[in-house]
């Protein structure tokens, strides 16, 4: 094999492996038609939602209306414009047209659809164990000497020092 063959044979392996490198960028138009489809929006409704709750709970003292606005028409577009680049970053222009005809397509839509509720039941799950695995764990540790009964270190004394079992678990449970 001669050099030139092994150089130009060399540039195009190089070339196949940057592939996606060389792909065309999805437009900002582009981006947020996919957001559109995949309600994006929706999502930003129900964070707006649950941020409100949350809030009203650590500051009692402000009225719960006021977090309503947490996200409001303004923070939809400010969040939107923030997230183009993340996607502009990780599809290509090509990839983010096949994800928006498969958001528009029945499937896609029942997935927008029902993802809200999986996620929810699926993040009621996880929280529940992870609650038992750190229960457990907790334990093991106390088990080994190396929590006392409250779920602290030994000798940390009752100013809060070291780990304390997290609240909701125990290691009865």
């Amino acid at each position: 094999m001669t050099v030139g063959k092994w150089a130009v044979g060399v540039g195009v392996c190089m070339a196949l492996a940057a592939g996606s490198a060389f792909a065309a960028q999805p437009s900002e138009a582009q981006v947020r038609e996919l957001m559109q489809v995949m309600n994006v929006p929706g999502q930003f409704d129900v964070m707006n939602k649950q941020m409100a709750a949350m809030m009203s709970q650590q500051l009692p003292c402000v009225q719960a209306t006021y977090w309503e606005t947490y996200i409001d028409k303004n923070g939809v577009e400010q969040l939107t414009a923030a997230m183009i680049p993340a996607y502009q970053h990780h599809f290509t222009a090509d990839e983010v047209t096949g994800l928006i005809k498969f958001y528009k397509s029945p499937l896609g839509q029942k997935l927008v659809a029902e993802m809200p509720a999986t996620m929810a039941e699926a993040a009621q799950s996880g929280q529940q164990w992870g609650r038992q695995r750190t229960a457990d764990m907790f334990s093991e540790l106390q088990k080994q000497g190396k929590l006392d009964a409250q779920g602290r270190c030994p000798g940390a004394g009752s100013d809060g020092g070291g780990a304390a079992m997290p609240s909701g678990g125990s290691p009865g449970q």
